[in-house]
């Protein structure tokens, strides 16, 4: 299950960038074709951000769909299967528009627990 190290690189990447505060919440955009299932990225969100700043954070997910453009026939079409047909010509010659990404979209920390704006650390 690669959503599990997905899911860690996400949270490693999260207290990377912000330290020890606490985070409320984290916004993620998966799209429909990065090959990320996001029920499993759901799954191990508690289980990997337990003992880290990030423990307790409400996890928010979106979902774009897919998107490709047909390099046949120039049909643009939307997908969200992983194998790409173009449906005006059958075509599987298809490049992908959207729907690949795997992006932390914002992380909202805890104004309790954040230190004040220009603080030194």
């Amino acid at each position: 299950m690669h959503e599990l190290a997905v899911t860690q690189a996400i949270i490693d990447a999260i207290t990377e960038k912000m330290g020890e505060a606490r985070i409320c919440s984290v916004r993620l955009e998966i799209g429909v074709l990065s090959g990320v299932l996001v029920d499993a990225v759901r799954f191990c969100f508690d289980l990997v951000a337990e003992g880290t700043p990030v423990e307790g954070a409400v996890l928010v997910v979106d979902e774009p769909p897919g998107r490709a453009r047909c390099r046949d026939c120039d049909e643009v079409f939307g997908s969200d299967h992983l194998i790409l047909l173009c449906p005006a010509c059958g075509s599987a010659h298809a490049e992908v528009l959207s729907g690949r990404e795997l992006l932390i979209k914002s992380v909202e920390v805890s104004p309790a627990c954040a230190p004040p704006a220009g603080a030194q650390g």
